[in-house]
C-alpha cells in the first residue's frame, strides 16, 4: 500500500472514529486534535497526490477545513466560520478553473442550490441578530456548492460532497438555540455529513486531477 493510500485510510479512520471520542474522558487538547485529524489527514492526502495546481488548491481548501474544525473548539464560531469561508473561496476558485460546458438545466439547478442554501440559512436561526451574518457566510457556502455542481469533477463525489457539507452547516444553524435538537442523533448527523462530504470532495477531485494529468 502506498503512503498516500495509508494516509487516506488513516484520515477515514480518524474522521469516523471521532464520534466515539465524545464518550471518552479525554483531555480537551486530545479531543480537539482528534477532531482536526480527519480533515487534516485528508489535506495531507491531497498534498501527496497533487500533480498540478488543482491538487494544491484541494490541499489548501481541506487545510482550512481542518483549521476551522480546530478553531470552532478553541476560538468559537466566528473564527471557525472564517476559516471555513476561506476554504469555500479556495474551492470556488478550484471549481471555476474546471468548469464543464454549461447548459440551462445545470445553471438553473446550481442557482436553485444557491438560493435554497442562503435562504434556509437566513430563516433557521432563532436569534434573528445572527441571521444576517449566517446568511453572509452561507452565500460563500452556497456559491461553493453551486460551482461544484457546475464543475467537471464527478458529481456523485464532489457535488454530492459539497451538498453534504452544506446540509451539515444547515443542521448546525437549525439546532442552535433549540435545546430539543441538541441531541446525539443530530450531532452524529452534523459530523457525519460534514466529514463524509469532505472525504468525497478529496477523493473526487484527486481522481479527476490524476486522470487529467496523465
Amino acid at each position: 500500500m502506498s503512503l498516500r493510500a495509508l494516509v487516506l485510510a488513516a484520515a477515514l479512520a480518524a474522521g469516523i472514529s471521532y464520534i466515539g471520542s465524545w464518550v471518552l474522558p479525554l483531555p480537551p487538547a486530545a479531543a480537539i486534535a482528534w477532531k482536526g485529524a480527519g480533515v487534516g489527514l485528508l489535506a495531507l492526502y491531497a498534498a501527496l497526490s497533487a500533480r498540478s495546481l488543482d491538487g494544491w488548491l484541494l490541499a489548501v481548501l481541506l487545510a482550512f477545513g481542518a483549521l476551522g474544525d480546530v478553531l470552532l473548539e478553541t476560538h468559537g464560531f466566528v473564527a471557525g466560520g472564517l476559516a471555513f469561508l476561506v476554504g469555500h473561496l479556495v474551492a470556488i476558485g478550484l471549481y471555476l478553473r474546471n468548469r464543464r460546458p454549461l447548459s440551462f438545466g445545470s445553471l438553473t439547478y446550481a442557482g436553485a442550490l444557491f438560493i435554497f442554501i442562503v435562504l434556509t440559512a437566513y430563516l433557521f436561526p432563532l436569534n434573528r441578530a445572527t441571521a444576517g451574518p449566517i446568511a453572509a457566510y452561507s452565500a460563500g457556502l452556497g456559491a461553493m456548492v453551486a460551482v461544484a455542481w457546475l464543475s467537471r469533477f464527478p458529481r456523485p463525489l464532489v457535488a454530492a460532497g459539497a451538498i453534504m457539507f452544506a446540509a451539515s452547516d444547515l443542521l448546525i444553524f437549525l439546532r442552535t438555540g433549540r435545546p430539543t435538537l441538541d441531541i446525539p442523533p443530530i450531532h452524529v448527523a452534523v459530523w457525519g455529513l460534514y466529514f463524509a462530504g469532505q472525504a468525497l470532495i478529496a477523493i473526487g477531485v484527486t481522481r479527476r486531477s490524476e486522470l487529467t494529468a496523465r
